[in-house]
């Protein structure tokens, strides 16, 4: 991968930071265009299962036929790769760039723990601490932009990116790509993560993206046998799809497997596809597909 100067690397002999971002970019519009469609899977809010929802939507989509990479943008808590599959696979290597690893289903995966041993820390800023809030925000978004640029995709017909928390994460994404073809706001039903959520709903109205959905997470438990719901939350916190705030267009139900399956790298709507919660994020893909106009 190509390389991001360090802080103390960037200076009046060597290349400038601005330089280099016009590099990246122009690179980044290119890979772009092999990919039909990029699609943020976001939240603001950590804990609500985004990451294995993406791998199970990343995974219904390819199993359908269409073309998919998925791209883990959380650089500090990379789960992509082992949820489909591809942990310890090794990166390729040519002149169109970076060749990611294809796991469940063939999707195309890079995230930030295939160029990590397993006990690597996590990534750490290593500069000044005055205006070290700035460079790591550069970075980050720098990262990112390589992780999209400089990876030879191919031609996708969706490029997944699942946003790590945070709703300066979805403005970092919207930089990169300030009109994706959709977002996905992931909520569960619990009143704090609605209140959070509604921040982002917020930001994202603001930025003017034109295809944005709710996906409500583990909206309850169905038991298997006699087919009876049960709640996890109780129904408070904002109601977020209130005055055409946002659309909903999938609801999750629980499913203890979805989470253990995923986590072993077998994304559950293949390994269990009759479920439920399987069932749903079958239907999000179909109704994601539909709003992008596939």
């Amino acid at each position: 991968m190509r390389k991001l100067r360090t802080y103390n690397e960037v200076g009046p002999s060597g290349e400038s930071l601005v330089e280099q971002v016009v590099a990246q970019k122009s690179r980044l519009a290119e890979r772009l265009a092999s990919i039909r469609w990029v699609v943020g899977v976001a939240s603001g809010k950590g804990g609500v299962g985004k990451s294995a929802l993406t791998a199970n939507l990343a995974a219904a989509l390819a199993s359908a036929g269409h073309r998919v990479g998925a791209l883990d943008a959380d650089l500090n808590g990379p789960s992509l790769a082992r949820m489909l599959g591809v942990v310890g696979a090794r990166l390729g290597s040519s002149e169109d760039g970076i060749a990611p690893p294809a796991g469940a289903a063939g999707v195309k995966v890079v995230s930030m723990e295939l160029f990590q041993d397993g006990a690597d820390a996590p990534l750490r800023w290593r500069g000044p601490e005055a205006d070290g809030w700035v460079w790591r925000n550069v970075y980050e978004t720098g990262t990112l932009r390589e992780l999209i640029s400089d990876v030879s995709w191919g031609e996708l017909d969706v490029l997944l990116v699942d946003v790590a928390p945070g709703t300066d994460r979805i403005a970092r994404l919207l930089d990169l790509v300030p009109d994706p073809a959709a977002l996905l706001l992931v909520t569960t039903p619990s009143a704090m993560s609605r209140r959070v959520v509604a921040r982002s709903v917020r930001l994202v109205r603001e930025a003017r993206v034109s295809k944005f959905g709710l996906v409500e997470n583990m909206t309850a438990w169905e038991c298997p046998e006699c087919g009876a719901r049960t709640d996890l939350y109780e129904a408070e916190g904002p109601d977020l799809t209130a005055e055409g705030a946002i659309e909903q267009w999938g609801a999750v139900p629980f499913d203890p497997r979805l989470a253990q399956t995923t986590d072993e790298g077998k994304p559950f709507v293949l390994a269990n596809p009759e479920a439920p919660a399987s069932r749903a994020i079958r239907a999000l893909a179909v109704r994601l597909l539909q709003e992008i106009g596939a």
